[in-house]
């Protein structure tokens, strides 16, 4: 919002420099973002009156004015394209010094002498109009200085204001705040009701009280349009950056700005039978003030009389309804509107108007009827008539209402640092408008005034104490806290620790959207539904993930079309499984991994990274938390991963995630043309493990047998390797899987692995009778569940 510091100051003047004026604004939280002058630096220019014209002799596109100042009487060559007799003019005499260190001197202009120079507004940096002389008010005293006549030692002053301080986007507002901060007395202006000269009325019917639960209107009869803004009105709307249209249009901004109420004016000759303010009907057009045809959707408000559309409420009105030059007669507009009803309005139809501007932010719904009388007595003057009646719609139940807060000097102790005072507290709340009564020792009861809209909690009373006293002169110190060391339990694997042992294992962590293209969703979730949200970012970012995969192979792809042929990155992050009746958001781990098995190097192979480079990292994770043999690696399926090449990871029975080798179907229609490797793991299955526990280190010897075992092709490893730690006894410390081979020599159908096995006892040396006991209860068991045999 811009405004006039010379207007403020009309209401209230503390007795500051404008550089105090401005810093302490932006302090209180009424944030400065531009101090303009409202006119250049001159001097020596006066209002002038162009006497007489007549052509110059020796130029088509100079006149030869004679000019007064009030006293004498200058030959001025002009070459302005509206000079003429009678005209009222800013006129730069000899001696006068304009913007841009430029000094009048007398001069000849083709032959013929100028003493002076007549000015347009962009000469004297009021203005950017250039088109011609600034025209002055007919009334304007010729003679006068023009610095002092228009008051242009005057700042125009825009702040930036947070959308909850909507009471501050007038000058009333304004002036309510400057008075608090510097506990000087505020100058309202006197608003008594005007005197009714007539009784005409038109119904008002409001067919949607949630959204406008209160709607004042009034006639005003024989208005003259004809009749101009005066000037002091046009310079305080020109410095608060509104462009003069006319009268009526120009009282309606002017106490808009003032008091904060918008207001609008139809011309009651285009109004059938009366007004009706209600929901628009799905498809009605209507023609808006600034010649765009719009269409309507239903759930719009609109001003309306009894056979069509006549504005969109708290935005613009309608061409046709408008004000115009023959215009006579007026019906007044003061409403408030629900500030929910119009969120967002304005914008859905590509609008931004004053009105919206504050409406959307919330507008005192006691004020409607002071603006009312406010603005119909400035017409009174300025374009004449006479006033009706208010007629006034009121549905007392749909207005806002204020509950009072309870404040505790205690509290305010304990938020901002120090102790006020009770007459302290009182006064800055008080010059704010609110009402305070002492309910008990140390606690008041604070009553809302109802432009604040914003004041709801106690720490919202306290933060405007802050405010006023000023967030600079609140002490500074250190927080003070009993602190205690939090338990980490053995038995848990943190989630930054996993990510570290990722880094560490060459990885890079990655962070993408938790929403994605529905497309991309389908691909890598085909047999699920994706949940899509109601106000996207964009269509390719709609869907909530199901996976991690789609975000980490988008990223993989950016890398690669970028020449990054190595790559592995992981996330940690939330997928959201279902819809919102019963919507699982689970945490999640995966990884996405492509390229060389080790960075470029000449001590390094350049083998391509394969599943089981993969799954060996998943294993690290896995064994993070100490409790590593509890998960279990088996063939699955999964509509990303390639059929083959999948694997399902499993603790306990329960499904812990997925490994395994993009579906080469997938990877073609993503534009991949090199073998990409996944993995997706449940953070709960990962950070619980066991408890570590201590074992001593056995002084006796082990012993080791290997096994060359034949199964049949399908059974896998992992299986057969849980069969003999079962079967094994507890003296078995360790097992491994050193070959696997199928070939030439062996059934066609089965294939060999051999297992290295290793027993050690705790407390003594084991006996061959022992070892060979738990290796025949190792064959039996494998031989009972899986055929398997001995190689020979």
């Amino acid at each position: 919002m811009k405004f006039s510091e010379q207007w403020l100051r009309s209401w209230v003047n503390p007795q500051v420099s404008h550089a105090e004026l401005v810093a302490r604004l932006s302090m209180v939280g009424l944030e400065v973002d531009g101090v303009e002058p409202v006119a250049g630096q001159f001097s020596g220019v006066v209002v002038g009156e162009v006497l007489s014209t007549e052509q110059h002799p020796d130029a088509d596109k100079l006149r030869v004015c004679q000019v007064s100042n009030g006293s004498e009487t200058f030959q001025v060559v002009c070459g302005a394209p509206n000079v003429r007799p009678g005209l009222k003019i800013p006129f730069a005499m000899i001696g006068a010094q304009l913007p841009g260190d430029f000094k009048i001197k007398k001069a000849k202009l083709r032959g013929v002498e100028s003493n002076g120079m007549l000015c347009s507004a962009s000469e004297l940096q009021i203005s950017d109009d250039d088109s011609g002389l600034m025209e002055l008010a007919a009334e304007a005293q010729v003679g006068a200085d023009i610095r002092a006549a228009f008051e242009l030692d005057d700042a125009s002053i825009e702040i930036g204001l947070t959308p909850n301080r909507g009471d501050c986007l007038s000058i009333a507002g304004l002036a309510r705040e400057v008075g608090a901060i510097y506990g000087v007395p505020v100058s309202p202006i006197d608003i008594a009701p005007v005197l009714v000269s007539h009784q005409d009325t038109r119904p008002v019917d409001v067919l949607a009280p949630a959204a406008c639960p209160r709607y004042l209107g009034r006639i005003i009869r024989n208005v003259d349009l004809s009749r101009p803004t005066p000037t002091w009105m046009v310079e305080r709307l020109r410095r608060s950056d509104i462009r003069s249209i006319d009268a009526v249009v120009d009282v309606t901004n002017y106490v808009m700005l003032e008091l904060g109420q918008p207001l609008h004016a139809f011309d009651l000759a285009e109004i059938n039978t009366g007004i009706r303010v209600r929901m628009a009907e799905e498809g009605e057009s209507l023609v808006l003030l600034d010649g765009q045809t719009i269409t309507l959707r239903a759930d719009t408000l609109v001003i309306a009389d009894h056979q069509r559309a006549l504005a969109i409420a708290g935005v613009m009105g309608g061409e046709h309804s408008g004000v115009n030059a023959g215009t006579r007669d007026i019906f007044l507009e003061s409403a408030y509107f629900d500030s929910i009803a119009l969120a967002g309005k304005a914008r859905s139809y590509g609008l931004h108007t004053d009105a919206s501007h504050r409406y959307e932010r919330g507008v005192d719904p006691q004020l409607t009827r002071a603006a009312m009388e406010r603005a119909t007595s400035l017409l009174l003057d300025i374009v004449g008539g006479e006033a009706g009646p208010i007629v006034e719609a009121l549905d007392e139940q749909g207005l806002p209402r204020t509950t009072p807060i309870v404040l505790r000097s205690e509290r305010i102790g304990q938020m901002l640092g120090l102790e006020l005072g009770h007459e302290q507290v009182e006064k800055m709340l008080g010059s704010l408008g609110l009402s305070l009564t002492s309910e008990s020792e140390g606690a008041w009861r604070v009553g809302v005034p109802s432009h604040r809209f914003d004041i709801a909690l106690e720490v919202d009373l306290i933060e405007e104490l802050g405010r006023l006293y000023g967030y600079d002169r609140l002490p500074v110190r250190y927080p003070q806290a009993r602190l205690a060391p939090t338990s980490t339990p053995e038995a848990r694997v943190t989630v930054p620790a996993l990510r570290r042992l990722l880094v560490a294992r060459g990885y890079q962590e990655a962070i993408t959207y938790s929403f994605i293209d529905p497309k991309l969703f389908e691909l890598f979730s085909p047999d699920a539904k994706p949940l899509l949200l109601a106000n996207p970012i964009s269509v390719e970012m709609s869907a909530m993930r199901a996976s991690l995969w789609p975000g980490l192979v988008t990223a993989l792809q950016y890398n690669l079309n970028r020449q990054q042929t190595r790559v592995r990155l992981f996330e940690s992050g939330l997928r959201f499984v279902g819809q919102l009746d019963e919507l699982k958001q689970e945490a999640m781990l995966a990884g996405v991994v492509t390229g060389a098995r080790f960075d470029e190097g000449w001590s390094n192979g350049r083998e391509a990274v394969d599943f089981y480079d993969v799954k060996a990292d998943v294993e690290a994770l896995l064994g993070a938390a100490g409790d590593g043999l509890s998960f279990r690696f088996v063939a699955g399926e999964h509509p990303a991963l390639h059929p083959g090449q999948t694997a399902r990871i499993e603790r306990e029975g329960r499904l812990a995630g997925y490994i395994g080798s993009l579906h080469p179907q997938l990877a073609r229609s993503l534009g991949i043309d090199q073998p990409v490797y996944l993995y997706e793991l449940l953070l709960g299955e990962l950070t619980s493990g066991r408890l570590p526990r201590f074992s001593e280190l056995s002084r006796f010897p082990e012993v080791r047998r290997d096994l060359a075992l034949l199964v049949d092709r399908d059974v896998p490893a992992e299986a057969v390797l849980f069969c003999i730690r079962e079967a094994a006894g507890d003296s078995l410390t360790d097992l491994k899987l050193f070959d696997v081979y199928h070939g030439k020599g062996i059934d066609p159908h089965r294939k060999s692995l051999a297992v290295g096995l290793t027993w050690q006892h705790p407390s003594r040396t084991l006996n061959d009778d022992e070892v060979n006991e738990s290796t025949q209860n190792i064959l039996t068991s494998l031989e009972q569940r899986f055929n398997a045999t001995l190689r020979k």
